[in-house]
Formats: C-alpha cells, structure tokens, sequence
C-alpha cells in the first residue's frame, strides 16, 4: 500500500510532454534532406539535358541534307534523309570507311594497351617509394605532354622515313604511346596513391612479391582508375589526326 499523499502522487507523475513549435521546426527540418536530394536530383537531370542537346542536336543534323544543315538559323522542320550516312558507308562516294577505322581502332586500342602495362608500374613505384620533390617529377611526366603535335610532325616524319616506317601502323602505335604515358603516369599516381598502407604491409606479411601485390592486390582495387586512364588514353589516340595523316 502506497504512503504517498495525493499531493505527492499527484507531483510525481511526468507532465504530459507538450508538442512546442521549436519541435515542429526539427520535424520539419528532418525533412529538408529529401527536399535537398530531390532538387539536385532535378538541377542533375536539367544539366545533364543541357549537355545531350548538342549531341542530339548533331545527331539530328546528320538527318538533314547539306543545304539544309547549313541553313541559318536551323529548322527542325527540314526534310529528313539517309544522304550523309549513304556518303559515309560509300554508297555513293564508292569509298568504304572501314579500313580507315580499323586502322584507327587498332592503333588506338594497342597503344592504349601498352600505355597501361607500362604507366601502372611506373605509378605503382611513384606512389610506394615517394623521391623528394616528387611534384617536380610529375610535372617533369607532364612537360613533354605541352609541346605542340605539330611541332614534332616533321622530325617524325623524317625518321619514319628514314627507318623505312612510313605507312606502318606500330609505329603509330609507339607514337602515340610515347604521347599518352605522361599524362597516364600522372593519373595512375593519383589512384594508386589512394590505396590504403595497410593492403600493402598485409600483402608484404604474407610474402607476396611487389609484381604480385600489384597484380593481385592493388590492380582490383584502383580498377576504376585504370579504367579513367584507359578510356582518356584511347580518347586522344582516336581523335590525334596530324601523326596519322603524314
């Protein structure tokens, strides 16, 4: 039996707890974040729209005839046609494109292939043996990637021509190799050096050697940089034009 008074029991019961306007406001501002997600999802969709519309732009360009591509200002209400794709394919110039684009593709596909078997190791050594100054050595990797192509389009063409190399597509290869290993290097650095020092001291517990720490270890972990490297390699093999048509 209770020896409390009804005045006690009365002052020890919790007061109800009253719903003030300062709660509704962080109920309210909890949900902000769905608002903010939502926004930027739309600002994302809008600026993604506005970087598609030149390329759906050309692709419907393609459609057009010549007159009416250079038609100023554009009309979406020209006249569709396959003339330009017809031209391309050889239909009516009798020339076919695939051999040029097999050319292009091979040169570019190989020597981005070489640019990665010799600009991860490279990296690799940058990034577990840091030297002194290393930004000066990077920017070293760098500086033969701003001279201009056409400044060395002559003295390549000369000594291509002097090997007897003129019109073969490995020498292409090695051209275009030696152009992209820079910037590759400076890109694989970055990415390797993210990985954790731990992955590396547990692989050297275990024995492995630092060619198998790379191939097993450290290669399926900075995949996604090897795969931004590749594809900007690739990029500017396919799109170099000068070495390509000397």
């Amino acid at each position: 039996m209770s020896t409390l008074t009804p005045a006690e029991a009365r002052s020890s019961v919790p007061a109800p707890h009253i719903r003030t306007n300062g709660s509704r406001r962080r109920g309210k501002s909890r949900m902000d974040p769905t608002r903010n997600n939502t926004a930027a999802g739309i600002a994302a969709w809008l600026l993604a729209l506005l970087f598609a519309v030149p390329v759906l732009w050309m692709i419907l360009t393609s459609f057009h005839s010549e007159v009416d591509a250079a038609t100023n200002p554009p009309s979406l209400a020209a006249d569709l046609n396959l003339d330009a794709y017809k031209e391309f394919f050889g239909a009516t110039s009798g020339v076919s494109p695939w051999p040029s684009l097999i050319n292009s593709a091979t040169a570019s596909i190989f020597s981005t292939v070489l640019v990665l078997l010799l600009a991860i190791p490279a990296a690799y050594a940058l990034s577990i043996r840091p030297v002194k100054k290393w930004t000066d050595v990077m920017f070293f990797f760098l500086s033969t990637k701003m001279m201009p192509v056409v400044a060395a389009v002559l003295p390549l063409y000369l000594f291509a021509k002097n090997v007897g190399a003129l019109d073969n597509i490995w020498f292409l290869v090695l051209m275009y190799t030696s152009m992209n290993l820079p910037i590759a290097v400076w890109m694989m650095r970055s990415f390797l050096a993210e990985v954790p020092v731990e992955m590396l001291e547990a692989a050297q517990i275990d024995g492995a050697s630092l060619l198998l720490t790379l191939r097993k270890v450290i290669a399926p972990v900075a995949m996604p940089g090897i795969a931004a490297t590749a594809l900007i390699c690739f990029i500017f093999s396919w799109n170099e034009l000068l070495l390509a048509g000397s």
